[in-house]
């Protein structure tokens, strides 16, 4: 009897204690973001996939193909071909292929590229439901942005390496129904001023 009224009680202290614990947190305010209406602010250390720097002054990628890169990769999935023009006094990249499959975002390609030829991207929002669309050339990539943006723009500014939050309508709504999303600041995130 007495193991019965022991149970009993602990049972019982128990459930309030976690009832005490749900009502705190039922009365507190909601921190849920609203994706793909809200998105939350990406840290400036965020590490995307990486992506090539374009040389401001040429409008060309900055990479001569030295290959360091591929050689620090320790999940090898960096290949990178180049040919070396006529006249010129460096190679050119051709083709800068990533399979993100592989990749851990290590930072060993940054660190080993001596002229900053590569970097990290903000990109955030890589979903799919093919392998196939993780392995990227990254030299097309850059190419695409130049076409799209315009030639004359360059790609070396941080501001234009910055994540766009994506505005298109997900499944079963209307393109009418979704604005510009907000950006809300990460939980717990310091507050930064500009200077």
């Amino acid at each position: 009897m007495k193991n019965i009224l022991t149970e009993v009680y602990f049972g019982l202290k128990s459930l309030f204690i976690g009832m005490r614990i749900t009502l705190g947190q039922f009365f507190k305010p909601t921190i849920t973001v609203h994706y793909p209406y809200e998105t939350l602010k990406i840290p400036p250390r965020f590490r995307g996939h990486i992506e090539l720097v374009r040389d401001p002054s040429t409008g060309k990628p900055k990479c001569f193909v030295c290959k360091l890169c591929e050689k620090a990769c320790p999940s090898d999935c960096i290949t990178v071909e180049g040919v070396k023009p006529e006249g010129a006094k460096r190679k050119t990249v051709t083709n800068y292929r990533l399979d993100f499959t592989k990749c851990s975002l290590c930072g060993s390609c940054v660190e080993a590229c001596r002229d900053g030829a590569i970097r990290f991207s903000r990109e955030y929002n890589l979903a799919s439901t093919s392998k196939e669309e993780f392995i990227m050339d990254l030299f097309q990539r850059l190419e695409a942005e130049r076409n799209r943006t315009g030639q004359n723009e360059t790609l070396d500014t941080p501001e234009s390496s910055q994540a766009k939050p994506n505005a298109q309508a997900p499944r079963g709504l209307d393109q009418t129904t979704v604005s510009e999303p907000k950006v809300i600041p990460a939980a717990g995130a310091p507050k930064v001023e500009a200077t």
